[in-house]
C-alpha cells in the first residue's frame, strides 16, 4: 500500500523540498526527451533513485498494477486501423514511449511517498506557496496522502467480502457496481468522521511545522533537478 515507510536510507534523509525540486526537474526532462535515448538515460536516473531509497522495481508495479493495463492498451489501440493493413506497428511507437515515461514518473512518485512523512510534505508545499493558498494546498496534500491508503484498504476489504460470498460469479458490471457503491459509501462515512475529528481537535490554521533544513545532499539533489530541467532547452 502506498504510504510512508520509516527508514534510514539516503532518500529518507533528504529534505522534502529538494525531492520535490528533483521530481519537477525530472518531469520536465521526461516530457522534453521522450525518445529511446532520452528515456534510457532517465531510466538510469530512476534506478539510482530506487537504489538510494532501497526500493525494488517490483514495488512500483505492485503499487500501480491497476494502471499498467491502461498504459499497455494505449499503444495497442493506436496500432490498430479500421482497414488494411489493420495493424501499423509504427503508430504504436510514440504511445509506447509515453507509457514508459509515465512508469518512470510513477516510480519516482513511489520513492517520494515511501520516504517522506506526510507532515514534511505538507510543510514543503506550504513553504513553496506562501500564504493561505499554501496552507490549503499543504492540508490538501496531507489529507490525500493519509486518506488514499485508507480508501485502498476499504476497496480491498469489499472485494474480499465479495469473493467470500461467491460474488466473483456475478456479471462484471454487477461486481463493478457493488464495489463502486460500497467504496463511495465508506468514503463519505470516513469523510464525515474526519470532519468531526478535525472540529473536535480544534484544527489549527497555522500549526507548528516540522523542522526542515538543507544539507549537502539536499543541495546536490536540488542541483540535479535543475540540471534535468535545463536539458529541456538543449
Amino acid at each position: 500500500m502506498l504510504r510512508y515507510e520509516p527508514g534510514e536510507t539516503l532518500g529518507h534523509t533528504l529534505d522534502p523540498r529538494a525531492k520535490l525540486v528533483f521530481q519537477s526537474g525530472f518531469a520536465v526532462a521526461a516530457f522534453a526527451h521522450t525518445t529511446p535515448r532520452g528515456l534510457a538515460v532517465l531510466t538510469g536516473v530512476v534506478a539510482l533513485v530506487l537504489l538510494a531509497c532501497r526500493l525494488a522495481p517490483r514495488t512500483v508495479v505492485d503499487e500501480f498494477g491497476a494502471v499498467v493495463p491502461f498504459l499497455l492498451a494505449g499503444p495497442v489501440i493506436e496500432a490498430l486501423t479500421l482497414g488494411p493493413p489493420w495493424v501499423v506497428p509504427g503508430d504504436a511507437v510514440a504511445p509506447t514511449l509515453a507509457a514508459y515515461r509515465t512508469l518512470l514518473l510513477l516510480a519516482l512518485a513511489t520513492a517520494y511517498v515511501r520516504t517522506t512523512p506526510v507532515r514534511e510534505s505538507e510543510a514543503a508545499v506550504a513553504w513553496f506557496v506562501p500564504g493561505r493558498a499554501g496552507r490549503y494546498l499543504g492540508v490538501g496534500t496531507a489529507l490525500v496522502f493519509r486518506f488514499l491508503p485508507v480508501l485502498q484498504a476499504d476497496v480491498g476489504r469489499i472485494r474480499d467480502a465479495m469473493r467470500a460470498r461467491l460474488g466473483t460469479e456475478r456479471p462484471v458490471h454487477d461486481r463493478v457496481r457493488l464495489v463502486a457503491l460500497g467504496a463511495l459509501q465508506r468514503a463519505f462515512r470516513r469523510a464525515d468522521r474526519l470532519s468531526l475529528a478535525l472540529r473536535a481537535r480544534c484544527f489549527a490554521w497555522n500549526p507548528t511545522p516540522p523542522n526542515l533544513a538543507f544539507g549537502r545532499y539536499d543541495v546536490a539533489a536540488t542541483a540535479a533537478g535543475g540540471v534535468l530541467a535545463a536539458t529541456a532547452f538543449l
